[in-house]
């Protein structure tokens, strides 16, 4: 291997583990948000004490809330949702994701594929620390965007009840 397949071998190695890690944040997220729910309709559980007892500002927060709530599970489920399922995939590059392996088997060109992934690994290697890379940064925006939301939805329950 030559320094640069060296290197690239390195990142995708570190961006794999960035991969799990980020899967591993919206589970935990996923999970706190459940926690909230449920201590949320605790509360909401005592006599008096339903959305619509709740003033005007205090109904509009909480359904801001609600709305940023929803936002945040959605966003947290597609960090975990898996990526490349489409492939850009043409004959005579080589195979860098699961989605490339699906695309040439489709098209009956897999041995071929693999043959010219054996070739040239090198160049395998810098497809797939691409592919990765793109994986990663959309799961973290996903992942940033669902604790964003969460956070602002925990908060603007939180001011609802106290709004009354």
């Amino acid at each position: 291997m030559n320094p640069a397949d060296e290197a690239a071998d390195r990142l995708l190695t570190d961006l794999r583990v960035e991969l799990a890690r980020a899967d591993s944040k919206a589970a935990l997220l996923v999970g706190a948000l459940g926690m909230t729910v449920g201590a949320v309709s605790a509360q909401l559980s005592g006599p008096h004490r339903s959305p619509g007892h709740l003033s005007v500002s205090g109904t509009a927060v909480w359904w801001a809330g609600v709305t940023a709530l929803a936002m945040a599970l959605v966003a947290l489920l597609l960090a975990v949702v898996p990526r490349c399922l489409r492939s850009g995939w043409q004959a005579g590059s080589p195979l860098a994701y699961f989605g490339d392996i699906r695309s040439a088997d489709r098209q009956g060109r897999l041995v071929e594929a693999l043959a010219v992934t054996g070739e040239d690994p090198g160049s395998a290697l810098h497809a797939a620390l691409a592919a990765n890379s793109r994986i990663a940064v959309r799961k973290l925006l996903w992942v940033r965007t669902g604790l964003l939301a969460y956070g602002a939805g925990a908060l603007l329950l939180l001011v609802a009840l106290f709004l009354g």
